[in-house]
């Protein structure tokens, strides 16, 4: 059985770290404060990970909602390959950490988990998942996921606590079950 802190990802922006696209903060309190207690962090930003520097040209998911591209928006360099590739490798590296869950920034076109617009001709043209969130909700079915500002709300907070936990459990009981068959 696995003792310690549960591991959850989480975009390195809401730690503090200066990633994010304009280079400035988005410490995100609660999260670095408070639920570090109960949390070991893997911290992640994909469009440093993928290779864009810091600060860079802003971006916005573009085209069909069903595959959307990520590009510049001033530039127009398409960027979905090397993000893509960056998710795949991570996704990957990922499974590894035995994390239980992950808190994404919101409204990032690499790391909103449950809806940003995808833009066409200007214009939004439907919603879907950042490129990374959606990477990491396809590797890792039933992980429990959320946003930064969805956790200021104490019963969607304590929700996903909850499922945290649960996953945990579920996932050493598996561990547990298999290796009792050896």
């Amino acid at each position: 059985m696995t003792t310690g802190p549960i591991t959850i990802g989480v975009s390195s922006c809401l730690l503090g770290e200066q990633v994010r696209y304009d280079g400035l903060p988005k410490r995100n309190a609660y999260i670095s404060d408070t639920l570090n207690r109960f949390f070991r962090y893997i911290p992640v930003c994909p469009e440093v990970g993928c290779g864009l520097p810091v600060p860079r040209e802003a971006m916005r998911l573009e085209g069909d909602p069903s595959a959307p591209r990520l590009m510049t928006i001033q530039t127009r360099m398409d960027m979905t390959g090397p993000m893509q590739e960056y998710c795949r490798a991570k996704a990957r590296e990922l499974a590894y950490e035995e994390m239980c869950g992950f808190i994404f920034k919101t409204r990032s076109p690499s790391c909103e988990p449950f809806g940003i617009d995808v833009f066409h001709d200007g214009l939004p043209a439907g919603r879907t998942s950042g490129l990374f969130a959606a990477a990491i909700i396809r590797h890792f079915p039933g992980l429990p996921v959320e946003h930064e500002e969805r956790l200021q709300d104490p019963e969607i907070r304590a929700a996903f606590m909850a499922q945290v936990m649960g996953y945990r459990h579920r996932s050493e009981s598996l561990t547990e079950t298999g290796n009792r068959s050896m």
